[in-house]
């Protein structure tokens, strides 16, 4: 069978660095409060006239150059964003432009901080239909333009940047030994919209709006609905928990991380964390932590990859792979 096997990954975090010391010049905070809640030190925020797919134009440059590819190499190009550069079109074509491609598909995927994974189980079912050989997934967001700077439980909690992965069609055996994206799970319930959203919209308002969250509420749908997830996807795949070498997740709070991965049993270890250092970069948080890990050495071909994510909607999901 075809399986889609990830044969590079790259990311891009913008230049400047926000400490938590920022925000104790501006509200009522403090960075002992920040990290002791959140696990977060520090984030990046674009510059001034950086866009969404400028970062995602970096990553997908990066994760080229992992793979030993160049952009006409490439079929398709699937974006995660909740923060795109315009209404339309969409983030996607922009970076297929920024990168010189002219032929095959380019298109935006929106599940908030759970748009990675649905973007990846997205190209995959594509991959696996025959419908390209490769595929860039990319997760990129600009979040800090739609932060409410005057509140403290939200504005400090997010960061922008952007990671890439070349998705490409390998033959295999079919068994849960295979390389490539073994399995995945999505969801969603609607029904929990006013937990974690934006106030803004082209048919609502004609504004883009700033992000409002209930925080406790979405901590409690995110522990349980994770480690189910995970299970789930694995149960597809024919693996449990004892088979993962690592848990790449959503890098929203280490909090949340931490339980988690209790619930799966897996010691922290095995737990790829980039929060400190980047803080909730949203669709981007995924691919971010997965490049990092690879440029540190961390995965070896063959190691079982968990990685999932849950956000606004609610949407949530998780797709297995092996490196």
């Amino acid at each position: 069978m075809r399986r889609s096997v990830i044969r590079g990954s790259g990311h891009y975090l913008p230049e400047r660095i926000v400490e938590n010391s920022w925000f104790e010049e501006r509200l009522d905070t403090s960075d002992e409060w920040i990290r002791s809640r959140t696990g977060i030190e520090r984030r990046h925020f674009a510059a001034e006239g950086q866009t969404t797919s400028d970062l995602g134009i970096r990553a997908a440059r990066a994760a080229l150059d992992d793979a030993g590819l160049v952009a006409d190499d490439i079929d398709g190009i699937v974006v995660a964003t909740s923060t795109p550069d315009l209404t339309f079109p969409s983030v996607g074509t922009m970076v297929q432009a920024g990168l010189g491609i002219k032929r095959g598909f380019a298109y935006d995927v929106q599940a908030v901080c759970a748009g990675f994974v649905f973007a990846l189980a997205n190209a995959d079912a594509m991959i696996r239909a025959g419908m390209a050989e490769r595929i860039l997934v990319i997760g990129a967001e600009t979040f800090s333009r739609i932060m409410d700077w005057t509140d403290r439980s939200t504005c400090v909690l997010f960061g922008d940047g952007a990671g890439a992965v070349v998705l490409e069609a390998q033959d295999a055996a079919g068994t849960s030994n295979d390389r490539g994206i073994l399995a995945a799970d999505l969801n969603s319930d609607g029904t929990h919209r006013d937990l974690l959203y934006v106030d803004g919209g082209v048919s609502s308002t004609g504004t883009a709006g700033q992000l409002r969250m209930q925080g406790n509420l979405v901590f409690r749908h995110a522990v349980e609905k994770l480690s189910k997830t995970a299970a789930t996807s694995l149960g597809k795949a024919g693996l449990t928990d004892k088979d993962v070498d690592w848990l790449v997740p959503h890098q929203a709070n280490l909090r949340i991380i931490t339980s988690t991965a209790q619930k799966m049993g897996l010691p922290m270890e095995k737990v790829v964390l980039t929060v400190a250092d980047h803080g909730n970069t949203s669709a981007a948080s995924i691919p971010l932590a997965l490049s990092v890990a690879n440029q540190q050495g961390r995965f070896k071909q063959g190691d079982l990859l968990v990685t999932e994510a849950i956000g606004g909607g609610l949407s949530w999901g998780s797709v297995i792979l092996r490196w």
